[in-house]
């Protein structure tokens, strides 16, 4: 069966290697599956993205952010996400529209009914069926990343990071039937159990 799953939290909360387990997992039993990321996932993602994250412009408005964003977003849903689904395929995506929610509105503070509107188009209306929010405290997850190169999102203040994951938790908290809240400050192991047990009930099968 198709299922659209999505992939989200701050800086330093284990999407990419969440998401990977998921997949690997999946791809073990022998189920169909899709992962990609954002912006990325195409040829035009993988360019947009590398500039919108290390660009040395610093003139880049909120608004520039959310439609470039959006751009790649658009080529992975008919690229990617909608091709994977029907052909019944798991996809998973690390990012989608609830990032650009969260980082270009909370975060940067754009208007969030211009927000809505971009996303809408740029995601054709495709929604998750499950969004998995990897939540950790800002400072423990930026703590996370240091030792390694940080791009212009992870170069934020801290009370930008912050609001990102209020933001996260407003979300969440507004659709709870498509969110899953996990707490990442526990082990790998444990967290893919987590979410492993949703899944599982997604898909009508018995966890194991």
């Amino acid at each position: 069966m198709s299922l659209f799953i999505t992939f989200e939290g701050g800086e330093g909360s284990g999407k990419s290697a969440q998401s990977k387990i998921l997949y690997k997992r999946l791809s073990n039993l022998v189920i169909p599956a899709v992962l990609t990321y954002e912006p990325g996932g195409t040829p035009l993602g993988k360019k947009l993205g590398r500039w919108l994250k290390w660009t040395d412009d610093k003139n880049i408005t909120p608004l520039v952010e959310l439609l470039l964003f959006n751009a790649a977003r658009a080529q992975s849903v008919t690229e990617v996400i909608r091709p994977g689904l029907k052909k019944g395929k798991v996809v998973i995506s690390d990012r989608y529209a609830d990032s650009t929610t969260v980082y270009q509105g909370y975060g940067r503070g754009l208007d969030m009914e211009t927000i809505k509107a971009t996303n809408d188009a740029a995601t054709q209306g495709q929604k998750p069926d499950l969004t998995v929010l990897l939540d950790i405290p800002t400072e423990v997850g930026l703590t996370r990343k240091k030792g390694s190169r940080r791009d212009r999102f992870e170069q934020e203040e801290l009370a930008f990071h912050h609001r990102v994951r209020e933001g996260y938790l407003k979300l969440a908290a507004g659709e709870p039937e498509r969110w899953l809240v996990v707490d990442t400050t526990q082990d790998k192991e444990t967290v893919a159990g987590i979410i492993w047990r949703r899944v599982s009930q997604l898909l009508g099968r018995e966890s194991d």
